[in-house]
């Protein structure tokens, strides 16, 4: 299959959860951001020289290229990986940036006028990860092993989740202090007791 037939072909896909398109690189901390949310989720690739609708445009610039750089390896900690590959289709330059799952979540954006931020990616969005998937990752990467005890904190919480709840409501109807709710929660997707999704613009959880 030549170049032009292979980006068509992925092109035609659209936007989703492990593909997104980049018109113009403008920002590499933008682009971090995408890097951030593949990364910590299930992977993917960027598509830089096409646009929203599929056109593709090409790279424009040597300094594009430059920040798709930048955006991996000074912008990301730890350090993304991710392989670029060029594409030369009629007189267009377009690069595939490609980024595996990272086994060293969470992949961070960083910048000197912020603090660090994860990202994850749901449909076509990088969406910010939330403190319970912080948590999540944490207990998962532990050399010991996650660890959960059934007691009375872990009982009022599945009671709880009969219904769909935000964090926020977890905290206040519990009366638990927030940080250990937090990492109660984590235990309990992390054993597949509870499910955390993604709905109406904000995070939910529920027993599965």
């Amino acid at each position: 299959m030549d170049d032009k037939k292979y980006l068509q072909r992925l092109i035609n896909e659209g936007e989703h959860q492990q593909q997104d398109f980049k018109y113009r690189i403008s920002d590499a901390l933008k682009l971090a951001k995408s890097v951030s949310a593949f990364a910590n989720t299930t992977g993917g690739r960027l598509l830089i020289g096409v646009r929203d609708d599929g056109q593709m445009s090409g790279v424009r610039s040597e300094e594009e290229i430059y920040m798709m750089h930048l955006a991996a390896y000074r912008y990301c900690r730890p350090e993304a990986s991710i392989k670029f590959d060029t594409f030369h289709v009629d007189r267009r330059t377009i690069v595939i940036a490609t980024v595996p799952p990272s086994e060293k979540r969470p992949i961070c954006v960083v910048n000197a006028d912020y603090k660090p931020r994860a990202y994850i990616r749901i449909a076509d969005e990088n969406i910010l990860a939330s403190p319970v998937h912080l948590a999540l990752w944490r207990e998962s990467q532990k050399p010991q092993g996650c660890v959960l005890a059934y007691n009375n904190d872990i009982r009022k919480l599945l009671h709880l989740m009969q219904g769909s709840q935000t964090l926020n409501q977890i905290v206040r109807l519990s009366k638990l202090p927030r940080h250990k709710v937090i990492t109660l929660l984590a235990r309990l997707i992390y054993f597949g007791t509870a499910k955390w999704e993604y709905t109406d613009q904000q995070f939910r959880i529920s027993l599965t």
